[in-house]
């Protein structure tokens, strides 16, 4: 185990070495101290499989190795933004011998922004009503009013940040807390989108993130069927890409909705002769649980209702075919610059 933790210390040291940027800071962590596979992550998981005296020792020694590799880390990252900092100053500097000032470069708007106003602009034309909501939500909002009581599963899954000295207020892993709100506020009909960040305790890779964007919609009235659920994602996502899209439905069980479903949409992907299709999942969907329509303060014997919500990130990963979803909050501008 020494021996283990020894050169482990070493490939660390020697990869946070030859780095040179943050993305690549953070592909390293990963490798190390990722929740799944990282190679930190797994000694300490085989800690619990030693004898007392043995798991004492090297636990004692495996938390001194890894605080020291997060220091490592963590002192790394300061260097490297503070070069990027000043390589900012030095770039806006201003040659005072100039005979003419170089014209400045004109700001634009983030590919999540464009997205989202391209979705509501379509959600209006539909009828929608757009609201906003707390980042910082309480957990009955968040879980139980969307039929997710205290002990269900589902709240592990979400791998939700909790308040620290606050344990019923989280940052919220889902906008869709806001569906009971509204029916409450508006009650029927009622056709709302609700747009904002969310949070998730999720280790970052290509495809997932700690901070994304969803666009939430719901619809309550009567008689409403899977085909006008169908209708209104297929006009959103023809207006964000404006063209004709492909989607399949899937059964997928979500507590929020019975019957729930997973919609994917067929994606293209690379170049040239690599080109090629695939079914990317876009959606969480279904038909608004009973139990959620009456939190909602509505009688659900009387009124029934659809509820879906669109990930932006990775729809505006599908649309310009960006490969990495941290690129998108990296805040490059050598990536922002290209939409």
């Amino acid at each position: 185990m020494k021996e283990k933790l020894h050169q482990l210390k070493k490939e660390f040291q020697k990869s946070i070495n030859e780095i040179n940027d943050t993305l690549k800071l953070d592909e390293v962590y990963q490798r190390f101290f990722g929740r799944k596979s990282g190679e930190m992550s797994a000694i300490m998981k085989s800690l619990k499989d030693l004898s007392g005296v043995a798991r004492k020792e090297f636990g004692k020694l495996s938390n001194e190795v890894k605080n020291e590799l997060e220091d490592i880390y963590a002192n790394k990252k300061a260097s490297l933004e503070n070069k990027a900092w000043d390589d900012i100053a030095l770039s806006e500097s201003i040659d005072v011998t100039q005979p003419k000032l170089p014209k400045k470069r004109r700001g634009h708007l983030h590919p999540i922004t464009q997205a989202l106003w391209q979705l509501e602009e379509v959600a209006k034309k539909m009828g929608f009503i757009i609201e906003d909501g707390p980042e910082v939500e309480s957990d009955y909002y968040i879980f139980e009013a969307l039929n997710i009581p205290e002990h269900h599963p589902a709240r592990d899954a979400q791998d939700t940040f909790y308040i620290k000295g606050h344990p019923h207020w989280t940052m919220r892993s889902h906008v869709s807390g806001m569906q009971v709100r509204q029916m409450r506020e508006h009650g029927v009909p009622l056709r709302a989108a609700h747009i904002g960040r969310v949070f998730r305790n999720e280790a970052l890779d290509a495809t997932h993130g700690h901070t994304f964007y969803q666009f939430d919609c719901i619809v309550v009235d009567k008689n409403l069927t899977i085909g006008d659920l169908v209708g209104v994602i297929k006009t959103l996502l023809e207006g964000l890409y404006n063209r004709e899209v492909e989607l399949r439905l899937r059964p997928g069980h979500f507590p929020f909705v019975e019957p729930g479903f997973e919609m994917e949409m067929k994606v293209a992907t690379g170049l040239g002769k690599e080109r090629k299709e695939k079914w990317t999942e876009v959606v969480a969907c279904g038909l608004v649980h009973p139990n959620v329509i009456k939190a909602g303060g509505l009688d659900p014997h009387e009124h029934d209702g659809f509820a879906f919500s669109l990930g932006l990130d990775r729809l505006v990963m599908a649309k310009y075919g960006v490969e990495d979803i941290r690129h998108i909050h990296s805040g490059d501008l050598r990536f922002l610059e290209q939409f």
